[in-house]
C-alpha cells in the first residue's frame, strides 16, 4: 500500500512503475513489495451490544453470557495518513483517534474487538515512511486502545518492512497501550503461546498468519518471528490453543489476491481444508477473517464457519490500482460483527447466532472513517458506496445463511 495522493502524468506513471516492480500500490505512496500502497490510496468486558441475560446452569452457577466480536481491516498509515495524524494533534506529535471515531460506536460497544495492524512502527519521533517500506508513528497503538479494539492481528506481508527492530517496536507500544497482539512474536516462547482473550463466559483465541513477508527473510535465529501460512500449522496451532483452553478459535489470515473482489482459488481452497477440520466431531477453528486485498470481498459459511475473505482497508491514503489509476474501493471495506451463543451441550461448540457486516468507507478528504450502515441517505455517496460493498459481501450468498447488515 503506498499513501500517495491522487495526482495526473508523473503520479500516474510512478504508480504503475511501482506497482509494477512491487505488486502493491496505492494512493500517497502505499504498498510495498506484495501490495499495500495507497494512492489518490473499533474489548473484553465491556458488554455486548446485545447484552445477554445469563441463565441460571445445573447447581445454581450462572450459564456463560455468549459474546460479540467485531474485526475490522487493514490499517495502513501512508504519507497522507501520517500527516494528517500530525495535523489532528495539532502538530504535537501525532492523534490517530480522530480518524478512526466513526467506528468507535461499532466496535467499542462489542465485547471483543480486534483489528488488522498491517506496518511496524518506526522510533519514536521519527522518521516515519509509508510505502514501500512502512514506519508509522507508535502514536496508532493508543489510538487503537481508544477506540476499543482489544486485540490486533500483526503478520502482514509488511511485518519485516524494519527487521527485528520494527517488529518489536510494535509489539512493545501496543503492549504499552494495552492492545493484545497475533502473528509476529519477540521471542520463541511468546511465538509459541496462543493470545487467549475472555469475552462473555468463553476463551477465545487468537491465531494470525500471512501469506509473505515482500521477500524478506525470517530475522537471523528468529524463524518463529512472524507466523506464515500453512493449513498444516494452522490447525496444529488451533488445536494447541484448544489444548491451552480455548472455547473459541479466530483464525485472522492475510491473503488473497489485490484488487481482486472475488476469492482467488487459494482462498476457497485453504477456507474450505480449514473450515472442514475437526477434532472428536468439533471444528478446529470458528470464524476466519480475512485481511490484505485492498478492497471488500464477500463473506460466505462454508462448513458451518463463517469466512470473511477480505474485509478491505480501514485507513488508507488514496488507492492506487496496478493500472496505475485512482481506485476508490480501496477506501472501501466492512467490520464484521459476530454473536457467539454458549454450547447447547457441555463440550459443544460455541455458535454464531447472528452474523453481521458493518459497511464503512474512509473519506481521504476529510481523514475520517464513516459508518456507512448509519448512513442516513443525506449524502448520496455513502448510499452509493454502502450498497456497493453489500453487492460484494453477499456476492457468494451469504444472506441466505443469515448475514444482515448491521449499524
Amino acid at each position: 500500500m503506498t499513501s500517495r495522493t491522487r495526482s495526473a502524468g508523473v503520479v500516474a506513471l510512478a504508480a504503475v512503475l511501482l506497482a509494477a516492480a512491487t505488486g502493491c500500490t496505492g494512493g500517497s505512496v502505499a504498498g510495498g513489495p506484495g501490495g499495500d500502497t495507497p494512492g489518490p490510496e473499533a474489548g473484553t468486558g465491556r458488554g455486548s451490544s446485545r447484552p445477554a441475560v445469563p441463565s441460571a446452569a445445573p447447581g445454581g452457577a450462572s450459564a456463560p453470557a455468549g459474546f460479540t466480536l467485531v474485526a475490522s481491516g487493514d490499517i495502513l498509515p501512508h504519507d497522507s495518513i501520517i500527516r494528517r495524524a500530525s495535523q489532528d494533534a495539532g502538530g504535537d506529535g501525532y492523534d490517530f483517534a480522530p480518524m478512526l471515531s466513526g467506528a468507535a460506536s461499532v466496535v467499542s460497544r462489542a465485547d471483543l474487538a480486534i483489528c488488522h495492524m498491517e506496518t511496524v512502527y518506526g522510533r519514536k519521533g521519527g522518521p516515519y515512511t509509508g510505502y514501500p517500506a512502512f514506519k508509522s508513528p507508535p502514536e496508532i497503538a493508543a489510538a487503537l486502545k481508544a477506540t476499543g479494539y482489544d486485540s490486533c492481528s500483526t503478520a502482514s506481508n509488511h511485518t519485516l518492512d524494519d527487521g527485528a527492530a520494527g517488529l518489536a517496536r510494535t509489539l512493545d507500544a501496543l503492549d504499552e497501550a494495552g492492545v493484545r497482539h497475533a502473528g509476529s512474536a519477540r521471542t520463541a516462547e511468546e511465538a509459541a503461546r496462543p493470545t487467549l482473550l475472555d469475552a462473555g463466559g468463553a476463551t477465545v483465541a487468537q491465531l494470525a498468519y500471512t501469506y509473505d513477508t515482500n521477500g524478506y527473510p525470517m530475522p537471523e535465529g528468529q524463524p518463529w518471528a512472524v507466523r506464515l501460512l500453512d493449513e498444516r500449522k494452522v490447525v496444529a496451532d488451533a488445536r494447541a490453543a484448544r489444548a491451552a483452553g480455548a472455547d473459541v478459535v479466530v483464525v485472522s489470515v492475510h491473503w488473497g489476491s489485490e484488487w481482486q473482489t472475488e476469492p482467488d482459488e487459494r482462498q476457497l481452497s485453504l477456507g474450505r481444508a480449514l473450515t472442514a477440520s475437526a477434532t472428536g466431531g468439533r471444528p478446529d477453528i470458528d470464524l476466519i477473517i480475512g485481511t490484505h486485498a485492498h478492497v471488500p470481498q464477500a463473506y460466505e459459511k462454508v462448513n458451518g464457519t463463517w469466512i470473511v475473505y477480505g474485509m478491505g482497508d480501514q485507513i488508507a491514503g488514496d488507492m492506487i490500482n496496478h493500472e496505475g489509476a485512482f481506485d476508490p474501493r480501496g477506501n472501501q471495506g466492512s467490520i464484521g460483527r459476530f454473536t457467539f451463543g454458549p454450547p447447547r451441550k457441555p463440550g459443544g461448540r460455541w455458535e454464531v447466532t447472528r452474523a453481521e457486516f458493518v459497511p464503512q468507507w474512509f473519506d481521504t478528504a476529510r481523514g475520517r472513517v464513516v459508518n456507512l450502515g448509519a448512513a442516513d441517505g443525506s449524502d448520496p455517496r455513502h448510499i452509493e458506496i454502502r450498497d456497493t460493498i453489500r453487492q460484494v459481501v453477499l456476492g457468494r450468498g451469504a444472506g441466505r445463511d443469515g448475514l444482515v447488515m448491521g449499524r
